[in-house]
């Protein structure tokens, strides 16, 4: 299923302020994105999908670093980096230069949200930084991500998604019991502190609407991933015991894993001993629901040794498809593991909308993956593809005051690139 984008408006060159159509529930709302690679692409993303218009703030020449890593290439296009930056206008300037910097000022000072990935300490060297701003700007609501947050004795280190995930306690748990520690299939610290991040900024843009006060939020790599933590911290925290790896398998409810079916592999999710009970008959070993061995989830958690090789033999008797059909029957929680391509084709995800499609000048028609929030008056759309690099400096420049001669002169200096479609 695919998203049909809005048509747009023609822009107004003397207004900052500009995205197609937004309906979103931000529209209206203008951020400005000093950050690159995942974790602040994304949460502005997320931003620009409810309305917000976001100008992307990118190095004339190179651009976000993220343009270049490929393979796979649309037209090319990074796909990484048209992965995180759909919805946003691209201003590509010299943050070096002074007069670069201060057009960057500039749009600062006008900016109800600001969001910036630099190691701590980068933004107030360039005179970009919370306190500065915020002095003449009280209303600014200004996110960091960082790799350890803006405070304690490792903030000034660099931050990466694969020590965040190695730090925080979640590769421990991730992986075959007998295996290694595993790092998620995905750059799970990065997109959990954009989340944070999008969190942080809506909860401080509605005290703004109380207090007309701007703030500083502070997200971190470590504390997103260690948040994630919850139910097995909590458990350590009970007693004593460090959590370990259990593969598919939950720590403390059975069956609760991935099983091995005649022709690829099956999600199941016992979570409650009536479910037990549905599944045992629906497994053609009825008898198993009685046993005392597995008779409640303590139980069948501690002979899970048991159990487990118990019905990855009989669930090798037939397929993945006609485990689902007849475990679903049965109201047993089931799900087959899908590969990614088939995840994308599934029915259900379709059906949600959750791949949308939106025209780009170089990539043809580009496949996105549309916004999970669902808002019934005012929905998160996609309206505009990822920007070419430098693709709406002159418009940026212009809505933000600054006259033809100061364009023409950024430009000769160097100090602003502009390319691609129309400005």
């Amino acid at each position: 299923m695919s998203e049909t984008a809005p048509q747009s408006r023609e822009p107004d060159p003397g207004t900052l302020s500009w995205a197609p159509l937004a309906e979103g529930p931000l529209r209206g709302l203008l951020v400005l994105d000093l950050s690159r690679i995942l974790s602040g692409p994304f949460a502005t993303m997320t931003l620009a999908d409810l309305g917000a218009d976001v100008i992307k703030v990118e190095q004339p020449g190179q651009g976000d670093d993220t343009r270049h890593w490929g393979p796979p290439f649309q037209g090319g296009e990074a796909a990484y980096f048209l992965s995180v930056n759909r919805n946003k206008r691209s201003l590509a300037v010299d943050l070096k230069s002074p007069e670069g910097l201060a057009a960057v000022r500039r749009l600062a000072l006008k900016a109800d949200v600001i969001v910036e990935n630099f190691r701590p300490g980068t933004a107030q060297r360039l005179g970009l930084g919370y306190e500065e701003l915020s002095a003449a700007n009280p209303g600014l609501v200004y996110a960091s991500i960082s790799g350890y947050g803006q405070t304690g004795p490792e903030a000034g280190r660099a931050g990466y998604d694969a020590i965040a995930q190695a730090r925080s306690g979640i590769m421990s748990v991730t992986g075959e019991a007998d295996g290694p520690p595993v790092r998620v299939g995905i750059s799970s610290a990065d997109l959990i502190a954009g989340t944070w991040a999008v969190i942080g900024i809506l909860a401080a843009l509605h005290e703004k609407a109380r207090t007309g006060q701007g703030q500083w939020v502070d997200i971190s790599l470590l504390d997103g991933s260690v948040s994630w933590l919850t139910y097995v911290a909590s458990g350590f925290f009970a007693n004593g015991e460090t959590p370990r790896r259990y593969g598919s398998a939950h720590p403390t409810i059975a069956p609760y894993q991935a099983f091995p079916t005649s022709d690829g592999f099956v999600m199941i999710a016992v979570g409650n001993d009536s479910l037990w009970r549905k599944f045992a008959v629906a497994l053609g070993r009825p008898e198993l629901a009685d046993d005392e061995r597995f008779a409640t989830n303590p139980l069948r958690v501690a002979h899970r040794d048991e159990l487990i090789p118990l019905l990855e033999q009989e669930l090798q008797r037939s397929t993945t498809a006609e485990w689902v059909a007849g475990l679903d029957a049965a109201g047993v929680p089931v799900g087959p593991i899908q590969t990614v391509d088939e995840a994308l084709a599934d029915p259900q995800v379709l059906a949600r909308g959750m791949v949308a499609e939106v025209e780009h000048p170089e990539a043809g028609t580009l496949k996105v993956l549309n916004c999970p929030v669902r808002l019934t008056r005012t929905p998160a759309s996609v309206r505009m593809p990822p920007p070419l690099l430098g693709q709406h400096s002159d418009q940026i420049l212009a809505g933000a005051g600054l006259s033809p001669s100061d364009i023409d002169r950024l430009h000769a200096q160097g100090a602003v690139q502009s390319q691609g479609a129309v400005q």
